[in-house]
């Protein structure tokens, strides 16, 4: 395995992935860590399988590649022939136009992607993975976890002391009030940026408080806490507008109905979280590529979506 940069094809845009080895660590957090949660218990030794992980949060500017067509729109403007995978990537269901922008003023290009629901971002590595005909899906929070810590068993990547986040994050104390382009800080010991703050990551999981305690022998082997609810599901890493407790390796944000509270559309969106202004996601690739059947019975596997109008709003 070797870092490599996984071009979006007909765009400059690339998407650079930093090798992650297999291995064993302890997830979740001890007792006397401070700022811990409930949820973060108890500790459970962990095993994961190799894979990729986006270097950086997904931006904008790929982002956007998926979602507005861009890269058909500039295939055909510039009359270039499609490669074999494009129509299958073109099939892909992308999102319906937004109603505002979804980045609120804070910026594009270069800035981490916000707003979007875990289905989306789950659409657009789909789509990724049509476009490159590699499997790319969004870390299950185990992976997350272990590739964050890196190898350390400290609340942070860099250590115990939250006075040093400022190096490596963006959060409630240093962020202004916005989000900033992806990779400006400090990276944790395996190359990875933002792991810690400017927004929230998208994972896999289902948010279930007493996950780690269902393990025989508090032992598990690439665990994944398949969704079947639309609510609560996991986001890590914390934001730029949460304080450092929030930003720990082991800390876990589940999401809620609030973060459509501005939505205007009825039934609801189920493509974008308006009031999810620091929540966006990366991408992994596993070592080896699941089987169809593993994918549909895990990797891919969720509950139909059943978005309900607001509370207090007749739906009829």
């Amino acid at each position: 395995m070797k870092p490599y940069s996984e071009l979006i094809e007909h765009t400059s845009f690339k998407i650079d992935m930093v090798p992650i080895p297999a291995g064993k660590f302890v997830m979740g957090s001890p007792d006397t860590e401070k700022g811990r949660n409930l949820d973060e218990g108890p500790l459970r030794e962990t095993s994961i399988d190799p894979f990729w992980m986006a270097r950086c949060e997904v931006n904008w500017n790929q982002y956007e590649t998926w979602g507005e067509h861009s890269d058909k729109i500039r295939r055909e403007l510039l009359m270039e022939d499609e490669t074999a995978r494009d129509p299958i990537a073109d099939a892909v269901t992308r999102p319906t136009p937004p109603y505002t922008d979804m980045s609120f003023g804070m910026g594009k290009g270069k800035y981490p992607a916000i707003c979007m629901t875990q289905h989306a971002a789950r659409g657009f590595c789909k789509w990724l993975s049509a476009k490159t005909g590699r499997y790319y899906r969004l870390p299950t929070e185990a992976e997350w976890e272990y590739a964050c810590r890196a190898g350390t068993k400290s609340a942070f990547s860099f250590g115990d002391d939250p006075s040093q986040l400022g190096e490596y994050a963006w959060f409630a104390d240093n962020s202004d009030e916005a989000y900033h382009k992806v990779g400006l800080k400090k990276p944790n010991p395996w190359g990875l940026y933002d792991m810690h703050g400017n927004v929230a990551e998208w994972v896999l999981d289902q948010h279930v408080p007493f996950f780690y305690a269902t393990s025989t022998g508090n032992k598990a082997n690439n665990p994944l806490a398949i969704p079947l609810k639309l609510y609560p599901r996991v986001v890590r890493g914390g934001g730029w507008d949460h304080e450092p407790k929030q930003l720990r390796s082991a800390a876990r944000m589940g999401s809620n109905e609030e973060w459509k509270q501005q939505d205007p559309q009825l039934p609801v969106s189920i493509w974008y979280h308006t009031d999810a202004l620091s929540v966006g996601f990366r991408v992994v690739r596993p070592l080896v590529e699941p089987s169809e059947k593993e994918k549909s019975d895990k990797w891919e596997k969720t509950e139909p979506l059943q978005i309900d109008p607001p509370e207090g709003v007749d739906a009829e």
